[in-house]
């Protein structure tokens, strides 16, 4: 069994998505810079710290350990951050994804998952959002992410690589053994910023907006538990090995849960008074992405097992509580 080639495997997603592959015998190779990942979180043997797009690096990997399939993570993600340096994010994901890319096809790798992202809808005109609906992203993050699935589509036209690009909603929780979990620098992610103030490692607890369109007036988001997430990797990544054409789904529950449902809900598992501060609106969040998940429960035969607010929120308050300095107290 050749192995899988994972980028960004030390990343919150890459690392739990590794893991999978790992309880399933199945060997991961895995690239990463360490710039947003953590090296205590890879959970392989066959690791290297470069750059995807180091052109060398990659066709050595590819070479090494004869590379047929790819997951593709590695990329910035912060939204924020996004729309204050739209050109390290045109950079980082767009222009690296693809030189590494062509590398990847001029290596003849046959399969390829990307992992894309909600944010290529911008404000969707209809709830829960199809895999048809209009792509206007409104952050240069979800553009950069945009341009990586145009760019699959020309190519594995061209040349014939089958990828599936999986759009994926607001990942949350951490691993059921409690031995992996969320930790960005910084932090910006609602689950692990909640957890943090559960923990009095943070001083107040920020709600962006509470005039939207919503029940209560906060944003209202789809949460997938990281560890379905990664299931969805591998089966995408399964059937495109069986054959299955190139294409793009949604990852999500169909269920959206506000930021003020995740406060309260956050102080019942922890148990602990939660001190919010509301705050204004931030450019670039629309008020509700809730995916229609119909199409990868159809076509793959995956669903969500543990992405009830419950599990996730349960889930991440035992790492985060074991590991409240995160992957470097490990």
């Amino acid at each position: 069994m050749n192995p899988v080639l994972v980028t960004g495997g030390a990343g919150y997603i890459g690392s739990h998505t590794v893991q999978e592959f790992v309880k399933r015998g199945i060997p991961v190779v895995v690239l990463d810079n360490l710039s947003s990942g953590h090296i205590q979180a890879v959970r392989t043997s066959q690791f290297y710290e470069g750059d995807i797009a180091d052109a060398l690096l990659v066709e050595h990997i590819i070479k090494e350990h004869k590379i047929q399939s790819v997951i593709h993570f590695a990329a910035k993600s912060q939204v924020g951050e996004s729309l204050a340096k739209p050109e390290m994010y045109f950079n980082e994901n767009t222009v690296k994804s693809f030189l590494f890319l062509q590398r990847v096809v001029e290596a003849g790798v046959k399969n390829l998952v990307f992992s894309s992202t909600a944010a290529v809808y911008g404000i969707p005109e209809e709830i829960p959002i199809r895999e048809s609906a209009v792509l206007a992203p409104i952050n240069p993050y979800g553009a950069s992410k945009r341009m990586i699935e145009e760019y699959l589509n020309w190519v594995g036209r061209v040349h014939g690589i089958g990828w599936v690009a999986l759009r994926y909603f607001n990942a949350a929780g951490a691993s059921l053994d409690g031995s992996m979990g969320e930790d960005h620098r910084p932090e910006t992610h609602l689950v692990p910023i909640v957890m943090q103030n559960a923990l009095g490692l943070r001083n107040n607890l920020a709600v962006f907006g509470t005039n939207y369109a919503t029940p209560d007036g906060s944003c209202i988001r789809d949460y997938i538990h990281v560890t379905d997430l990664a299931e969805a990797h591998i089966a995408a990544l399964q059937a495109l090995q069986e054959g299955l054409p190139s294409q793009v789904f949604n990852v999500g529950t169909g269920q959206g849960f506000s930021v003020i449902d995740v406060v309260s809900e956050s102080q019942i598992i922890t148990g602990q008074a939660l001190a919010v501060k509301y705050e204004e609106r931030r450019e670039g969040d629309p008020p509700i992405l809730v995916a229609d998940s119909s199409y990868i429960r159809n076509v793959l035969g995956w669903k969500p097992k543990y992405s009830d607010l419950d599990t996730i929120l349960a889930s991440a308050w035992e790492w985060h509580s074991k590991h409240p300095g995160g992957y470097q107290q490990q």
